[in-house]
Parts: structure tokens; sequence; C-alpha cells
């Protein structure tokens, strides 16, 4: 066996050449060759045959490409503060934010799941996690809005999320870095004995989606990379990839990489399921926030929870098994049958798939090499398929076509390798520009891949596009898959950094796309619901404006008698009935954000007064020629000032008596 070490530096040598000098190696005019651009055209008034998420990195975000155009239609707010639409500021989306930690306005959003029945994407919702303060989001894919954010408490980093099982029942995630569970003042060099990983387990309600988090299993304090769940013969299963077996705190590109091997985790979640049912769990006492957004009024709220159940190995019985896997695993990957699975090193030269057929008899026959913590470990002979020899340097991610073949991305040597499952050979190499990170087949974690387009998802980009200083944005590529070869035919800059994609045809979200919220359905409290509405109202300090939007004017338009030291409530109310009108909201000074409300729709931003005078307020989104005259004004008096409260449109005032007189 090659030694680890020897192997280690010999890739960090290759790949500081390789992208040192990936410029003068590669011919970049001649790849694409033939019908390549119209592959890629969708005609001006045609759609792209699919929707393809991207998580955005370190923005916190998630965007919205077609395939095969790359063309980027939306980015959806999700973990941070956005001020195009007043996500994170308006009052209604304030609570997603709120965590054990604090309020936290930004995350590392990293990978994406779409939810699935019977193995298949079903269009309804989509998940994604936040690596830094650990999360897990939802997005309602109707609205393409954030509905729901739950924090996994006791868990530093989860990088390892948000992987669904086939039918929707579950999301499983793992700590990227172990911890003191629970956390206390310890010194760094007890890693050994005192941090500890935990394997997450969130339920999902069949109809509604949402999130609750079932169980955590207490493991041993490695890093926990990324996971699939079985489907098919191997429903029922999880596996997940870990690294730093040596259990090292420091230098970790040196120390988490002196053995040969590190540990791929099987969890058979059924089981931990009749664990949790027979009460075998433990109850531990910690603290993290489930946010959720109520559907008839649009307004976030926050539930402090403050117990988890954690299920040990130890007293679990046949639930979790560890196998040995190529050192320093990033990818874990399940094919479209669920009998094999791929868990390939970063540092190893060749490519390991296992059977879980195999598996499955190695843990009836106890065929295990001893254990760890309780958990036994499957002789690595006894599980595996077979090795995938000298596919390229620097595996990371594999993606499958539906036609029993695997594609690869190798970070080191730049391409894309696809290959024979279950004969194990190589057919097809193509290279990408540069060093290639995940990758998206549609539908290609699913049962049913739909096998037409592989987008590599890059992380060096310096001469595709043109240059924008020492930052240049990520590159993705789009290669045609559904002849023998692979065929790049597009190149498209991302934003951020995407760590993952998953698409899914258009036909499946389309249909059930909102157009426009209903506006007898809007239970806002301070909703108003036609232009006769409204009005002013002074509680004390707190002033709430009742405001409505219509092309082309706000009502009201002109209000006095806001005072120095109020807090001044901003309810807009966008009356439209349409599809495609939303309104904007910008008051001067305002020092937060905008507002953009939907059809039908209300959202609240918070002004208060920085000096006495009176300033504008106008649309911020342009929503018909006279947009430009859709503004007001607000008069800000001293605090001792006896100007009455008044607001008006065309000159009509009204006061609080007037007000008195509305509300009989």
């Amino acid at each position: 066996m090659l030694n680890t070490k020897s192997i280690f530096h010999t890739l960090i040598a290759l790949s500081a050449i390789l992208v040192l000098g990936s410029c003068e190696q590669r011919d970049t005019k001649t790849v694409v060759q033939g019908d390549a651009a119209s592959m890629a055209y969708v005609a001006p008034g045609e759609y792209d045959e699919f929707y393809c998420f991207m998580s955005g990195g370190y923005s916190g975000q998630v965007t919205v490409y077609g395939l095969p155009s790359g063309r980027l239609f939306k980015e959806i707010p999700v973990f941070s503060q956005y001020p195009e639409n007043g996500y994170g500021y308006s009052e209604e989306t304030k609570p997603m934010f709120n965590t054990s930690y604090g309020m936290v306005p930004w995350d590392d959003s990293h990978h994406i799941e779409l939810s699935q029945t019977d193995g298949e994407f079903d269009g309804r919702w989509l998940f994604v996690n936040g690596n830094n303060t650990p999360r897990i989001a939802r997005i309602d894919l109707t609205t393409f809005e954030t509905v729901e954010i739950l924090e996994i408490p006791d868990v530093a980093g989860l990088h390892c999320a948000p992987f669904i099982t086939e039918n929707s029942e579950y999301l499983v995630s793992g700590t990227r870095f172990s911890v003191p569970i629970p956390q206390q003042d310890v010194p760094i060099d007890s890693y050994k004995e005192n941090f500890v990983g935990l394997i997450n387990y969130v339920k999902l309600d069949q109809e509604t989606g949402e999130m609750s988090l079932d169980f955590q299993i207490e493991m041993p304090g490695y890093n926990y990379d990324l996971a699939r769940n079985g489907k098919g013969k191997s429903h029922g299963w999880s596996f997940l990839t870990t690294y730093n077996s040596e259990q090292a705190h420091t230098l970790l590109e040196v120390n988490a990489s002196q053995k040969d091997k590190d540990l791929l985790a099987i969890i058979n979640w059924k089981k931990a399921a009749e664990y949790m049912e027979a009460g075998k769990f433990t109850e531990r006492t910690t603290s993290y926030y489930h946010n959720t957004v109520d559907h008839s009024t649009g307004i976030a709220s926050s539930e402090e929870m403050k117990t988890t159940r954690i299920l040990n190995p130890k007293d679990c019985p046949d639930m979790v098994y560890f196998i040995p896997v190529p050192k320093s695993p990033h990818g874990c990957d399940v094919n479209p049958t669920g009998e094999y699975i791929v868990g390939n090193g970063k540092l190893s030269a060749d490519m390991t798939v296992y059977s879980f057929d195999k598996l499955m008899k190695a843990i009836e026959n106890k065929d295990f090499t001893g254990d760890i913590d309780g958990i036994p470990v499957i002789n690595y002979e006894s599980g595996v398929h077979g090795i995938l020899k000298k596919p390229g340097l620097g595996p990371l991610h594999t993606e499958f076509d539906g036609k029993g073949f695997a594609y690869t991305t190798f970070f080191i040597s730049s391409e894309v390798v696809k290959w024979n499952v279950e004969k194990l050979e190589i057919v097809d190499r193509q290279s990408t520009f540069y060093s290639p990170g995940h990758l998206v087949i549609p539908g290609g974690e699913t049962k049913k891949p739909y096998g037409k387009y592989l987008v590599a998802m890059n992380k060096i980009t310096k001469d595709r596009f043109l240059p924008t200083g020492p930052e240049l944005c990520h590159s993705a590529q789009l290669f045609d898959i559904s002849g023998d070869k692979m065929k790049l035919i597009l190149d498209f800059p991302t934003k951020a950094e995407p760590h993952y994609a998953q698409a899914i045809p258009a036909s499946k979200i389309q249909p059930n796309s909102v157009k426009y919220f209903k506006i007898e359905d809007n239970k806002h409290p301070y909703a108003a619901l036609g232009e006769a509405k409204a009005r002013v109202e002074r509680e004390g300090k707190d002033v709430h404006v009742y405001m409505t939007a219509i092309r082309s004017h706000l009502a009201p338009d002109n209000i006095e008698g806001i005072k120095m030291g109020d807090k001044v409530y901003f309810h807009l109310t966008n009356l439209e009935q349409d599809w495609d009108v939303p309104h904007g909201f910008a008051v001067q000074g305002a020092n937060n954000a905008e507002l953009l409300v939907m059809p039908g729709q209300t959202r609240t931003l918070l002004w208060e007064p920085f000096k006495p005078g009176v300033f504008a307020f106008y649309c911020t989104d342009f929503c018909s020629a006279l947009h430009q005259e859709m503004s007001g004004y607000v008069r800000v008096s001293p605090a001792d000032s006896d100007v009455k409260l008044m607001w008006g449109l065309n000159n009509e005032n009204k006061d609080e008596e007037t007000l008195r007189e509305m509300m009989k």
C-alpha cells in the first residue's frame, strides 16, 4: 500500500503545479466545438427545461439558474439579510435570524436538498444547511421564499447536511467539528477525552414539510463530512464519511493524514427510530431555536427549544457501524439502485465502491475487525464491491445518469471522469476549467436521474471571463451527457461560492408557482385591505402607518405629527392582484433597508426619525409609467411639539378624531 504521507505531499505539489500552470497547459479555445452554442440556447420567450438550485456558499443564500441556458433567475435569501427585498430587515422576517447565539444575520450555505417522494424529486420544498451557525432552512417552492429555519444544537459546523431520505421522512446531518458536549472550559489538547460528534435526524411533516429535531446519535469525536441516504434496497440506512479519525486538533493537513484510512459511518435509522419508540434515549438540556413563518400572516416567530433526545450506540446494538474508507474522503454517494456506495478519498489514487448487499452480509455474519466506542468496524474487504484504479487526482463528488454510469469530479487534475459503476471501467474523461468541486446531474442523486446534462462547479476561474480585479466569480460548466462522450457546451458565472446544486424539471415546479397572494387571505394584523382602510395610529411613542400601494400611488402620501423619539412602523399592503407587480417602499434616512412587497402581501419597515424636518418616501420598484410619481412625505416635529397627528391623500387630511369615527 502506498504511504499516505507520500501521496499527500505528491498531491499538494501537483495541485500547485496544475493551478499555477493551468492557463498555459490548456488550450481553452478549442474545447467547445460544433453546435454547442445551439444546444445551450433558449430562444426569447421560451423556457429552460430545468431549474437548477445552487447554494451560495459564503453569501448564505440560494441561487436559481435555468438549464441549459445558465441564466440566473433569482437569489433566494435564506441565512443572510438581503437589502434587495428587506429580508431580515422587515419586522416580519427579523425572527428568522434568532439562534441560541443571539441574532445571527449571516451563514455559509453548502448543500441543497429537494424533497422526494419514492426516491424522486417532487418539487415541494428545498432544504439547505448553514455551516457556520448550525441551521437547516426550508424554502417553499410555490413562492421561492424561506419559510422555516431550524437550529441544530451542540454541533460545530454543519457541513454534513441536510441529506434527505427517499420519502422525505428525515434529513440527516453530522457535525463538522467535534466539540465538548455540553460545552465546557477544557484544554483543547484534551480532544480525545472530551470532544464528541453528533449525527442528527430531523423529521419532516409529510403534509407541511415542517421540521423537528427527532433525535441525535452520539458518535466518536471525528469530523463528519458528507452523507447520503440509501434508496430502494438500501432505504432505511444512512452513509456518512468522516475524516480526522486521528482526532487531531492542530495542523490538520498533516496531523489528520497520518493513518492509511478514515471511516465510513453506516447508520440503520429505522432501527434508531425503533429505539426511540422504546425509550432508549437520554434527554439533554440545551438551547436551540425553531423559526417559522405563519402562512396566513407572513409573520415569522421563534420558539426556543430546551431539550434534545440522544441515542448512544453502546446502548443500541445493530444501529451504527463503521467501515474503513480511503483517506480524507469528501463525497459519499449512492447509485440509483441503492446497491453501490462510492466513498472516495481525496488522498487516494484509487476509488472504493462498496456493495450494500455485501455490507449487509458482513453485518449478518458479524464479520468485524473490532469496535470503536462500542461501534463494530466491518471488515473492509468484506464490504467492497471493487476498486476503480487510478481514475484521476483528488476525487471529490460523484453523481449518476441512470444508465449505469457515474461521473466524478477530480479537483487536482481538473476533470470530470465517466465510469461504469458495476464494471469499474473508465469510459470518458473531460477537462474542466478549473478545479471542480461539486457537480450536478438533474436527478443525479435520485432513483431516476434525467441523465441529459451535467454541471461542473469549478473553484478557480482565472481565464474564463473578463477580469474583475483580484476576486473572480466562480465558473459553472455545462456538459451534454446524452451521448457516449461528454460534450462541453457552456460556461456561465455563478454567484458567491456554490458548493452543491440540484436540478429538477421545470414541469415539477412551474405549474404550482404562486403568482400573487389573495388579498382576502391576508391575515396580517396590520394589513390595510383596501385604500379606505389606510390610516395612522399612535400607541404612545409607537406610530403605526397602515399604508396601501397600488399603481401608481401610496396611501396615505402625506403624514404629519410624527415626533422625535417616535418609532414609526410603516405597514405596507400591496393591493395589486396581478402577477409580477410588486411594490417597494423606502423612506429617507432609513438605516436598515427597503421593502419589496408582493401582490396581496403586507410587510413592515421600522423607521426611527433622526432629526426634525420633512422626509420623502417612495416606491422602489418600477411598477408603471407613473412610477416616479408614487411617493409622499412624512413630517417630523420636535418631541415637545403640539403638531396634530394627521394623514391624507389628495389633500383630504384625516386625524385621530376621524380615525375614531372610522373604527366605529
